[in-house]
């Protein structure tokens, strides 16, 4: 087997694993990205959210490495920030090759397009951002990528009660247009680089139940800002607290 055929066959197992039964087209666009650009689930290149695929900023670095890239500069633009309110714009250029004349893309973020989880980091989404927009539009990749979505950043949207029929259990899927819950809940393990098996094991537990499925949304989502609220004020508190949901290995006298 070559080597880009194993690793779509191991991001194919990966992303079922981590995102259950993909539709036709998804396995055909993650088979097209595996082989196009050797994109790698295992080290966070790609997510799938609400049905899409979409390129990491780990994962463009990587392609630019790959191919050598000569180098990226990024400049503030001064006259279209306004540290005042936390808005800033920059400006990113990518040097494909020595005497390349460089190709441009733009990022913005103030605290309305930005997490709470990350408020205060407007200048670094900013330039990440731009970043991104200039490798992608450097090595032709289709795919936006995670840190320019507006609803991984915004807040979230309140939901309508009437919008459910009553009686009716809330869902862990989508809902109202926002990105299901599992898909945040992904995307805060690979942010803050935590276990997924020892995160599942203290969400079980805060929710009160034997597995995910059977929690309601509301418990699921309260868990969920749990998480992203201890993992920014105290990540290594929370990975301690993760390590106490590990089995303990078993010793043969």
């Amino acid at each position: 087997m070559d080597r880009p055929s194993a690793l779509f066959k191991s991001n194919l197992d990966l992303a079922r694993r981590a995102w259950g039964d993909l539709s036709e087209s998804a396995v055909a666009s993650l088979k097209e990205w595996t082989q196009r650009y050797r994109l790698n689930i295992a080290m966070g290149d790609l997510q799938y959210l609400d049905r899409r695929w979409y390129v990491t900023h780990s994962g463009l670095l990587r392609i630019a490495h790959s191919r050598r890239c000569q180098g990226v500069r990024t400049r503030l633009q001064r006259t279209a920030s306004d540290p005042a309110v936390g808005r800033w714009v920059f400006k990113a250029t990518v040097y494909k090759t020595a005497r390349s004349r460089g190709f441009v893309g733009y990022g913005d973020a103030d605290p309305s397009n930005v997490s709470p989880l990350v408020r205060g980091a407007e200048m670094r989404i900013a330039e990440t951002r731009a970043v991104n927009r200039a490798l992608r539009k450097a090595y032709g990749i289709g795919l936006c990528s995670v840190e320019e979505l507006g609803w991984l950043s915004g807040p979230a949207k309140a939901s309508s009660v009437s919008s459910q029929p009553s009686g009716s259990r809330p869902s862990n899927g989508s809902h109202n247009g926002q990105p299901r819950l599992r898909d945040q809940l992904c995307l805060l393990i690979r942010q803050y680089n935590l276990d997924p098996t020892l995160v599942k094991a203290y969400a079980t537990d805060f929710c009160g139940t034997e597995s995910l499925k059977e929690a309601s949304r509301d418990l699921v989502e309260s868990f969920i800002s749990r998480l992203a609220a201890s993992a920014k004020e105290d990540r290594d508190a929370l990975v301690c607290k993760l390590n106490s949901y590990a089995h303990p290995t078993e010793v043969k006298p």
